[in-house]
């Protein structure tokens, strides 16, 4: 019976019931129902069970990062979720990646705590699902879903991807459309530019990143203001300052035949802002360390921000957002609780889904395919009713960082496209480990954020090369069927695997094992070691072509051996077999 989920705390009110609906080949889905008499903010209750802790090497999650180890139940829950935090869900992994449990919730916008450590005294994994963290909304009946998933047969990532489809499946007829901009490269003018930009700078940049293989321009923090501290006291009331003609400089971008994205910091009023006098009183707090937080609770708050936007996308005839920084609506120690003084909303993650669904109405009546961008740890499954790009979290210089975080993202995806942050290097970086910015980061879209005017001819070829590899590429690298191997090992190996070939990403000292009847394959180095391992099932003839990381490229025949095989390939090259 310990092994069956039951609950657990002070039910209150509710009368509760935890049913098995669903059991297939392994993964079963429990319905949890709470029911009262009344309306009344739900209980904090607690769905648990318990499995051996066997051939148990880590666990993985939304937020874990370089984490991804078993942790002790003497320990801080595994994650937390919220509609703007991570996503509700947890994947024990064994020693050859195979998945031991994987577990998630249907509910991705009430505060959850998810849990699964080893407890000591009975060398048990304690699992755990912790709801209603935060005060609800009054509710009279509630519906939850637990996933659990137990196939020995599937890899952990295999089963994390099958999470993010169930996921979407419950929003299905309510996701947001995918355009095929959402797929193609990206210029970003944040590390290149920070605040102090000009559109006349910017549209030439546009021409080179066009003829480098980008199609989409966000023009970031700073297009608003004529300030350049990087604060945000200037925040809330969106005046092109800067860009005073804004519409005149989108249309010149996409004359320039590139897509235009400008950014938002959403939950911010600027203490220096029209909006902070107008609206002083309706916060969550005015003590953030970058300025003011908007309360969504207030509809006029709502009103305030969906009307900015769609202005935005009618007057300017802009092709998306990016919308940040929407983390920062949480409870507060000096947030005002319940639902009063104006405020029709007592939960901020309750107003917060509001708020995103009068956003969406609003954008996807004016322009249906419009693109939005949401960063880590903004990437729950509620949010793909809304955004079409899910972009790293923002790791500067860090290729390593930069390609975990673009693959952790990827594996709960669902349908949504998953971006990097954006790469950037010094200007006296060698072309070969600037490259690996870009190599580390293929199997999500890339985004770029250098000045490409001051770039050398070495770089401009580099960058030209790997992204016309990405864009000749993009459908399976970002959509095909994936695996990340060894998460506690930093992923040294990611495979994406098509209809006509296989593509390698090698980041570590990893052994490629070519299937039985591989014709065709790449394997992209995005290491500085030059030597490849592949071991062969059976032997190989055929055809090899092998890439610099500028594209320079040398063709020969090549006989493989059936077992191991040494090719020499370039720092941040590629090699093709066919």
């Amino acid at each position: 019976q310990q092994f069956i989920p039951s609950i657990h705390g002070d039910k209150g009110s509710f009368n509760a019931e935890l049913t098995l609906l669903q059991e297939t080949e392994g993964i079963q889905i429990h319905c949890l129902r709470l029911t009262a008499p009344a309306p009344a903010s739900a209980p904090k209750i607690s769905l648990r069970w318990t499995q051996p802790s066997t051939n148990i090497k880590g666990v993985w999650t939304s937020g874990a990062l370089y984490e991804k180890r078993l942790r002790a139940d003497w320990e801080e829950a595994d994650v937390e979720s919220r509609l703007s935090v991570n996503a509700p869900a947890i994947s024990l992994f064994g020693h050859q990646d195979e998945n031991r449990l994987t577990f998630a919730f249907s509910d991705a916008v009430n505060t959850t705590q998810l849990a699964a450590p080893v407890r000591e005294e009975d060398n048990l994994i304690h699992c755990r699902v912790d709801l209603f963290q935060d005060p609800s909304e009054p509710l009279q009946e509630y519906v939850g879903y637990l996933y659990i998933d137990r196939r020995g047969d599937r890899t952990y990532d295999v089963a994390l991807q099958d999470v993010g489809r169930w996921w979407d499946e419950l929003l299905k007829g309510d996701l947001a459309v995918i355009p095929p901009a959402a797929r193609k490269a990206v210029y970003s003018t944040w590390y290149s530019y920070h605040q102090e930009m000009e559109p006349a700078t910017l549209l030439k940049e546009c021409e080179l990143a066009y003829d480098l293989g980008y199609r989409t321009i966000i023009v970031d923090d700073g297009w608003q203001t004529n300030d350049n501290q990087r604060g945000y006291d200037y925040t809330g009331d969106w005046q092109a300052e800067r860009f005073t003609k804004m519409r005149a400089f989108v249309d010149a971008v996409h004359a320039r035949k590139m897509k235009a994205m400008i950014w938002y910091s959403v939950p911010f009023c600027g203490p220096k802002s029209q909006a902070y006098q107008q609206f002083k009183g309706k916060f969550l707090t005015e003590n953030h360390r970058w300025a003011p937080v908007f309360d969504p609770r207030y509809p006029e708050v709502r009103a305030h921000l969906v009307g900015k936007y769609a202005a935005a996308l009618r007057d300017w005839n802009l092709d998306g957002f990016k919308l940040d920084f929407i983390d920062d609506f949480r409870v507060y120690p000096e947030t005002p609780m319940g639902k009063a003084d104006g405020r029709d909303f007592a939960n901020v993650n309750a107003a917060m889904q509001r708020l995103l669904q009068e956003i969406k109405l609003a954008l996807t009546a004016i322009k249906s395919d419009v693109l939005i961008e949401f960063r880590q740890k903004y990437i729950g499954p509620e949010l793909h009713r809304l955004g079409n790009m899910f972009r790293a979290f923002d790791c500067p210089h860090d290729s390593a960082t930069n390609r975990l975080r673009t693959t952790d993202v990827r594996l709960l995806a669902g349908q949504a496209v998953v971006h990097s942050d954006m790469f950037t290097w010094h200007p006296e970086e060698t072309d070969e480990i600037a490259a690996l910015q870009l190599t580390n980061v293929l199997f999500s879209v890339p985004q770029v954020s250098v000045r490409l005017a001051e770039q050398s001819d070495g770089k401009l070829a580099m960058l030209r090369f790997w992204t016309g590899y990405f864009n000749d590429n993009a459908q399976q690298l970002t959509a095909g069927p994936f695996r990340a191997h060894s998460p506690l090992e930093n992923y040294p190996l990611l495979v994406s695997s098509g209809e006509d070939k296989i593509i390698y990403g090698l980041y570590g000292r990893a052994i490629i094992d070519l299937p039985v009847g591989t014709t065709a394959f790449d394997v992209i180095n995005g290491r500085v070691d030059e030597q490849v391992i592949l071991r062969c099932t059976t032997p190989l003839k055929g055809t090899l072509a092998v890439a610099d990381c500028r594209g320079e490229m040398t063709h020969r025949q090549v006989s493989f051996s059936k077992g191991i095989n040494l090719v020499e390939v370039p720092v941040s090259g590629l090699m093709s077999f066919r």
